[in-house]
Protein backbone atom coordinates (compact mmCIF):
# COMPACT_ATOMS: atom_id res chain seq x y z
CA UNK A 1 0.00 0.00 0.00
CA UNK A 2 2.90 2.37 0.93
CA UNK A 3 6.06 2.86 -0.46
CA UNK A 4 8.61 5.31 0.45
CA UNK A 5 12.44 6.69 -0.56
CA UNK A 6 14.57 9.16 0.92
CA UNK A 7 14.46 12.71 -1.42
CA UNK A 8 16.33 15.99 -1.01
CA UNK A 9 13.27 18.67 -0.33
CA UNK A 10 14.93 22.43 0.09
CA UNK A 11 18.18 20.70 0.62
CA UNK A 12 16.82 18.64 3.46
CA UNK A 13 16.46 14.80 3.92
CA UNK A 14 12.84 13.88 3.40
CA UNK A 15 11.18 10.86 3.25
CA UNK A 16 9.13 10.69 0.47
CA UNK A 17 5.46 8.91 0.46
CA UNK A 18 4.19 7.26 -2.73
CA UNK A 19 0.28 5.94 -2.33
CA UNK A 20 -2.31 5.29 -4.41
CA UNK A 21 -4.32 8.20 -3.63
CA UNK A 22 -7.65 7.61 -2.08
CA UNK A 23 -9.53 10.36 1.15
CA UNK A 24 -8.98 7.39 3.73
CA UNK A 25 -4.72 6.76 3.26
CA UNK A 26 -4.32 11.18 2.21
CA UNK A 27 -5.96 11.35 5.91
CA UNK A 28 -3.87 9.02 7.52
CA UNK A 29 -0.41 10.40 6.34
CA UNK A 30 -1.93 14.06 7.56
CA UNK A 31 -2.39 12.70 10.94
CA UNK A 32 1.82 11.55 10.70
CA UNK A 33 3.90 14.15 12.76
CA UNK A 34 5.67 16.94 10.20
CA UNK A 35 3.86 15.74 7.14
CA UNK A 36 3.53 17.90 3.97
CA UNK A 37 2.36 17.92 0.87
CA UNK A 38 4.90 18.83 -1.98
CA UNK A 39 3.12 20.81 -4.55
CA UNK A 40 6.30 21.02 -6.53
CA UNK A 41 6.80 16.71 -6.51
CA UNK A 42 3.52 15.98 -6.04
CA UNK A 43 4.29 13.90 -3.04
CA UNK A 44 3.78 13.80 0.52
CA UNK A 45 6.82 13.42 2.61
CA UNK A 46 8.00 13.28 6.57
CA UNK A 47 10.92 14.28 8.22
CA UNK A 48 13.75 11.99 7.76
CA UNK A 49 13.85 10.21 11.47
CA UNK A 50 14.90 6.91 12.56
CA UNK A 51 11.11 5.94 13.53
CA UNK A 52 10.04 6.84 10.58
CA UNK A 53 12.80 4.71 8.62
CA UNK A 54 12.10 1.69 10.66
CA UNK A 55 8.02 2.79 10.14
CA UNK A 56 8.27 2.47 6.13
CA UNK A 57 11.25 -0.50 6.12
CA UNK A 58 14.10 1.97 4.77
CA UNK A 59 17.86 1.69 5.75
CA UNK A 60 18.80 3.10 9.24
CA UNK A 61 20.77 6.57 8.40
CA UNK A 62 23.51 4.74 10.30
CA UNK A 63 23.60 2.00 7.42
CA UNK A 64 27.38 2.87 6.10
CA UNK A 65 29.30 1.82 9.23
CA UNK A 66 27.93 -2.00 8.73
CA UNK A 67 31.26 -3.81 8.85
CA UNK A 68 32.43 -5.64 5.75
CA UNK A 69 32.01 -8.92 7.93
CA UNK A 70 28.18 -8.32 8.01
CA UNK A 71 28.05 -7.50 4.34
CA UNK A 72 29.76 -10.51 2.82
CA UNK A 73 27.54 -12.45 5.24
CA UNK A 74 24.70 -10.73 3.81
CA UNK A 75 25.52 -12.07 0.47
CA UNK A 76 26.13 -15.40 1.33
CA UNK A 77 23.00 -15.93 2.76
CA UNK A 78 21.38 -14.17 0.02
CA UNK A 79 23.52 -17.10 -2.17
CA UNK A 80 21.80 -19.23 -0.36
CA UNK A 81 18.25 -18.57 -0.77
CA UNK A 82 19.35 -18.45 -4.62
CA UNK A 83 20.45 -21.45 -4.54
CA UNK A 84 17.15 -22.53 -2.56
CA UNK A 85 15.40 -20.90 -5.57
CA UNK A 86 12.90 -18.97 -3.12
CA UNK A 87 11.25 -16.25 -5.15
CA UNK A 88 12.70 -12.59 -5.51
CA UNK A 89 9.96 -11.04 -2.89
CA UNK A 90 10.76 -13.37 -0.29
CA UNK A 91 15.13 -13.16 -0.86
CA UNK A 92 14.54 -9.03 -0.33
CA UNK A 93 12.46 -9.56 2.51
CA UNK A 94 14.50 -12.00 4.55
CA UNK A 95 17.92 -10.16 3.22
CA UNK A 96 16.64 -6.80 4.18
CA UNK A 97 15.37 -8.19 7.75
CA UNK A 98 18.78 -9.73 8.56
CA UNK A 99 20.11 -6.77 7.33
CA UNK A 100 18.19 -4.57 10.06
CA UNK A 101 19.45 -7.00 12.71
CA UNK A 102 22.66 -6.93 11.82
CA UNK A 103 23.03 -2.81 11.39
CA UNK A 104 21.43 -2.82 15.14
CA UNK A 105 24.41 -4.96 16.09
CA UNK A 106 26.70 -3.07 13.92
CA UNK A 107 29.61 -2.74 16.87
CA UNK A 108 29.57 -6.73 17.18
CA UNK A 109 30.63 -9.51 15.52
CA UNK A 110 28.10 -11.49 13.53
CA UNK A 111 29.62 -14.67 14.79
CA UNK A 112 28.53 -13.87 18.45
CA UNK A 113 25.28 -13.00 17.90
CA UNK A 114 22.43 -15.21 19.11
CA UNK A 115 18.84 -15.57 21.10
CA UNK A 116 19.16 -13.06 23.80
CA UNK A 117 20.66 -10.47 21.18
CA UNK A 118 17.27 -10.86 18.81
CA UNK A 119 15.18 -10.48 22.27
CA UNK A 120 17.03 -6.95 22.95
CA UNK A 121 16.48 -6.38 19.21
CA UNK A 122 12.85 -7.02 19.35
CA UNK A 123 12.65 -4.79 22.55
CA UNK A 124 14.53 -1.99 21.71
CA UNK A 125 14.16 -1.79 17.99
CA UNK A 126 10.73 -3.03 16.83
CA UNK A 127 8.79 -2.69 19.57
CA UNK A 128 10.45 0.96 20.61
CA UNK A 129 9.27 1.82 16.49
CA UNK A 130 5.94 0.28 16.43
CA UNK A 131 6.77 -1.76 13.61
CA UNK A 132 4.51 -4.54 12.69
CA UNK A 133 3.91 -7.98 14.41
CA UNK A 134 4.22 -9.51 10.80
CA UNK A 135 7.36 -7.39 10.51
CA UNK A 136 8.67 -9.07 13.89
CA UNK A 137 7.91 -12.52 12.76
CA UNK A 138 9.88 -11.45 9.20
CA UNK A 139 12.44 -10.71 11.34
CA UNK A 140 12.79 -13.70 13.25
CA UNK A 141 12.53 -15.92 10.61
CA UNK A 142 14.82 -14.70 8.57
CA UNK A 143 18.07 -14.52 11.46
CA UNK A 144 16.76 -18.30 12.21
CA UNK A 145 17.51 -19.10 8.69
CA UNK A 146 20.68 -17.47 8.00
CA UNK A 147 22.15 -18.95 11.18
CA UNK A 148 20.46 -22.20 10.67
CA UNK A 149 21.91 -22.79 7.19
CA UNK A 150 25.22 -20.37 6.80
CA UNK A 151 26.51 -20.58 10.41
CA UNK A 152 25.57 -23.69 11.81
CA UNK A 153 24.34 -21.95 14.76
CA UNK A 154 21.07 -23.24 15.93
CA UNK A 155 18.32 -20.73 17.37
CA UNK A 156 16.14 -21.64 20.16
CA UNK A 157 13.05 -20.56 19.02
CA UNK A 158 11.22 -21.31 22.04
CA UNK A 159 12.97 -18.45 24.04
CA UNK A 160 12.19 -15.67 21.30
CA UNK A 161 9.46 -13.67 21.79
CA UNK A 162 7.33 -13.96 19.00
CA UNK A 163 4.14 -11.69 18.52
CA UNK A 164 0.94 -13.41 19.39
CA UNK A 165 -0.65 -13.60 15.61
CA UNK A 166 -4.03 -11.14 15.78
CA UNK A 167 -7.13 -13.36 14.33
CA UNK A 168 -8.02 -10.92 12.10
CA UNK A 169 -11.01 -12.17 10.18
CA UNK A 170 -10.82 -11.99 6.05
CA UNK A 171 -12.77 -9.51 4.58
CA UNK A 172 -15.46 -10.49 2.15
CA UNK A 173 -18.07 -8.69 0.03
CA UNK A 174 -21.61 -9.89 -0.67
CA UNK A 175 -22.60 -11.91 -4.12
CA UNK A 176 -24.83 -8.67 -4.90
CA UNK A 177 -21.39 -6.74 -4.13
CA UNK A 178 -19.20 -9.30 -6.14
CA UNK A 179 -21.82 -9.09 -9.32
CA UNK A 180 -21.62 -5.15 -9.39
CA UNK A 181 -18.13 -4.85 -9.54
CA UNK A 182 -17.72 -7.60 -12.07
CA UNK A 183 -20.26 -5.38 -14.29
CA UNK A 184 -19.26 -2.27 -13.48
CA UNK A 185 -16.95 -1.71 -16.53
CA UNK A 186 -17.70 -1.62 -20.18
CA UNK A 187 -14.05 -2.16 -20.72
CA UNK A 188 -13.74 -6.12 -21.48
CA UNK A 189 -10.12 -6.11 -20.14
CA UNK A 190 -10.85 -5.03 -17.26
CA UNK A 191 -14.29 -6.89 -16.65
CA UNK A 192 -12.41 -10.03 -17.44
CA UNK A 193 -9.31 -9.68 -14.98
CA UNK A 194 -11.99 -9.33 -11.93
CA UNK A 195 -14.20 -11.70 -13.05
CA UNK A 196 -11.29 -14.03 -13.60
CA UNK A 197 -10.06 -13.20 -10.11
CA UNK A 198 -13.34 -13.68 -8.36
CA UNK A 199 -14.12 -17.00 -10.35
CA UNK A 200 -11.01 -18.86 -9.93
CA UNK A 201 -10.14 -17.53 -6.08
CA UNK A 202 -6.56 -16.43 -8.01
CA UNK A 203 -4.20 -13.70 -6.23
CA UNK A 204 -3.34 -10.84 -8.19
CA UNK A 205 -0.09 -12.14 -9.41
CA UNK A 206 -1.01 -15.56 -10.23
CA UNK A 207 -3.54 -13.69 -12.39
CA UNK A 208 -0.69 -11.54 -13.94
CA UNK A 209 1.46 -14.02 -14.42
CA UNK A 210 -1.15 -16.45 -16.81
CA UNK A 211 0.15 -17.27 -20.38
CA UNK A 212 -2.56 -18.27 -22.62
CA UNK A 213 -1.69 -21.49 -22.92
CA UNK A 214 -2.92 -22.01 -19.24
CA UNK A 215 -6.70 -21.76 -20.20
CA UNK A 216 -7.57 -25.54 -20.91
CA UNK A 217 -11.12 -24.92 -22.35
CA UNK A 218 -10.94 -28.86 -23.28
CA UNK A 219 -10.47 -29.71 -19.45
CA UNK A 220 -12.66 -26.84 -18.37
CA UNK A 221 -9.93 -25.68 -16.00
CA UNK A 222 -7.12 -22.61 -15.33
CA UNK A 223 -3.70 -23.75 -14.95
CA UNK A 224 -1.87 -21.73 -12.00
CA UNK A 225 1.88 -22.62 -12.11
CA UNK A 226 4.41 -21.54 -9.65
CA UNK A 227 2.46 -19.86 -7.66
CA UNK A 228 3.10 -19.12 -3.84
CA UNK A 229 5.36 -21.76 -2.35
CA UNK A 230 6.62 -22.91 -5.64
CA UNK A 231 3.17 -24.82 -5.98
CA UNK A 232 1.24 -25.56 -9.17
CA UNK A 233 -2.64 -25.92 -9.39
CA UNK A 234 -5.44 -26.19 -11.16
CA UNK A 235 -9.32 -24.85 -10.49
CA UNK A 236 -12.42 -24.75 -12.17
CA UNK A 237 -13.14 -22.64 -15.52
CA UNK A 238 -16.26 -21.19 -15.65
CA UNK A 239 -18.12 -21.73 -18.87
CA UNK A 240 -19.08 -17.97 -18.17
CA UNK A 241 -15.92 -16.67 -18.40
CA UNK A 242 -14.52 -18.93 -21.04
CA UNK A 243 -16.93 -16.64 -23.49
CA UNK A 244 -15.71 -13.80 -21.47
CA UNK A 245 -12.18 -14.68 -22.43
CA UNK A 246 -12.70 -15.56 -25.74
CA UNK A 247 -14.56 -12.29 -27.00
CA UNK A 248 -11.60 -10.02 -25.22
CA UNK A 249 -8.91 -12.65 -26.79
CA UNK A 250 -10.77 -11.95 -30.15
CA UNK A 251 -10.73 -8.35 -29.38
CA UNK A 252 -6.96 -7.61 -27.88
CA UNK A 253 -4.72 -10.65 -29.13
CA UNK A 254 -2.20 -11.26 -26.53
CA UNK A 255 1.13 -11.68 -27.50
CA UNK A 256 2.93 -13.49 -24.35
CA UNK A 257 0.42 -12.80 -21.44
CA UNK A 258 -2.49 -13.54 -21.00
CA UNK A 259 -3.35 -9.62 -19.85
CA UNK A 260 -0.74 -7.37 -21.28
CA UNK A 261 -0.34 -3.85 -21.22
CA UNK A 262 0.23 -1.16 -23.23
CA UNK A 263 3.71 -2.94 -24.10
CA UNK A 264 2.49 -6.24 -26.24
CA UNK A 265 4.61 -9.32 -24.53
CA UNK A 266 5.15 -7.23 -20.99
CA UNK A 267 2.81 -8.38 -18.47
CA UNK A 268 -0.57 -6.07 -16.59
CA UNK A 269 0.88 -3.76 -14.18
CA UNK A 270 -0.25 -4.95 -10.90
CA UNK A 271 -0.68 -1.24 -9.78
CA UNK A 272 -3.03 -0.79 -12.60
CA UNK A 273 -4.85 -3.48 -12.04
CA UNK A 274 -5.80 -2.37 -8.80
CA UNK A 275 -6.99 0.98 -10.22
CA UNK A 276 -9.08 -1.13 -12.29
CA UNK A 277 -10.97 -2.17 -9.29
CA UNK A 278 -11.29 1.59 -7.34
CA UNK A 279 -12.93 2.82 -10.41
CA UNK A 280 -15.52 0.02 -10.23
CA UNK A 281 -15.95 0.82 -6.46
CA UNK A 282 -16.30 4.28 -7.51
CA UNK A 283 -19.05 3.37 -10.62
CA UNK A 284 -20.95 1.09 -8.23
CA UNK A 285 -20.87 3.34 -4.94
CA UNK A 286 -19.57 0.40 -2.97
CA UNK A 287 -17.76 2.18 -0.24
CA UNK A 288 -16.17 -0.58 1.31
CA UNK A 289 -12.34 -0.60 1.25
CA UNK A 290 -11.95 -3.63 -0.95
CA UNK A 291 -8.96 -4.81 -2.46
CA UNK A 292 -8.40 -7.43 -5.12
CA UNK A 293 -7.51 -10.08 -2.20
CA UNK A 294 -11.29 -9.42 -1.44
CA UNK A 295 -12.27 -10.79 -4.45
CA UNK A 296 -10.25 -14.20 -3.62
CA UNK A 297 -11.62 -13.60 0.11
CA UNK A 298 -15.23 -13.68 -1.43
CA UNK A 299 -14.70 -17.04 -3.29
CA UNK A 300 -13.67 -18.91 -0.64
CA UNK A 301 -16.34 -17.51 1.68
CA UNK A 302 -19.38 -18.12 -1.30
CA UNK A 303 -17.58 -21.99 -2.10
CA UNK A 304 -18.24 -22.56 1.69
CA UNK A 305 -21.80 -21.12 1.91
CA UNK A 306 -22.61 -22.58 -1.19
CA UNK A 307 -21.55 -26.41 0.48
CA UNK A 308 -18.36 -26.92 -1.03
CA UNK A 309 -16.17 -28.92 1.17
CA UNK A 310 -13.35 -27.03 3.23
CA UNK A 311 -10.59 -29.61 1.66
CA UNK A 312 -11.82 -28.87 -1.31
CA UNK A 313 -11.15 -24.54 -1.15
CA UNK A 314 -7.76 -25.70 0.82
CA UNK A 315 -7.24 -27.17 -2.79
CA UNK A 316 -8.60 -24.24 -5.15
CA UNK A 317 -6.78 -21.93 -3.13
CA UNK A 318 -3.23 -23.21 -2.63
CA UNK A 319 -3.21 -23.35 0.69
CA UNK A 320 0.04 -25.34 2.71
CA UNK A 321 -2.38 -25.89 5.63
CA UNK A 322 -6.02 -26.63 6.37
CA UNK A 323 -5.69 -24.38 9.70
CA UNK A 324 -5.21 -21.01 6.74
CA UNK A 325 -8.76 -22.31 5.18
CA UNK A 326 -10.78 -22.76 8.48
CA UNK A 327 -10.24 -18.89 8.99
CA UNK A 328 -13.49 -18.56 6.05
CA UNK A 329 -15.60 -20.62 8.48
CA UNK A 330 -15.54 -17.34 11.08
CA UNK A 331 -17.62 -15.35 8.31
CA UNK A 332 -19.47 -17.79 6.43
CA UNK A 333 -23.28 -16.73 7.57
CA UNK A 334 -24.63 -20.49 6.19
CA UNK A 335 -24.97 -21.84 9.66
CA UNK A 336 -25.29 -18.23 11.43
CA UNK A 337 -28.43 -16.67 9.23
CA UNK A 338 -30.04 -20.13 10.62
CA UNK A 339 -29.45 -18.83 14.68
CA UNK A 340 -32.81 -17.63 16.02
CA UNK A 341 -32.34 -14.79 17.98
CA UNK A 342 -34.17 -14.84 21.82
CA UNK A 343 -34.36 -11.21 21.47
CA UNK A 344 -37.24 -12.30 18.64
CA UNK A 345 -38.61 -13.89 21.22
CA UNK A 346 -39.39 -11.02 23.45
Amino acid sequence: MWKAAIIKHRKESRIAVYFEKSPELIARIKKLEGSRWSQTLKVWHLPDTESYRAQFKLLPKDYNILSVESQQQLQVFKDFLNSRRYSDNTIKTYVDALKSFFVFFAHRSVSELGNQDIIQYNNEYILKNKLSASYQNQVINAVKLYYASCKDTIIELDKIHRPRRAKELPNVLSKQEVKAILQAHSNIKHRVMLSLIYSCGLRCGELLSLLPEHIDSKRGIVIIKNAKGKKDRITPLSNKILELLREYFRFYKPVTYLFEGQTKGAPYDERSLQLVLKHALRKTGITKPATLHWLRHSYATHLLESGTDLRYIQELLGHKSSKTTEIYTHVSTRYIQQIKSPFDDL
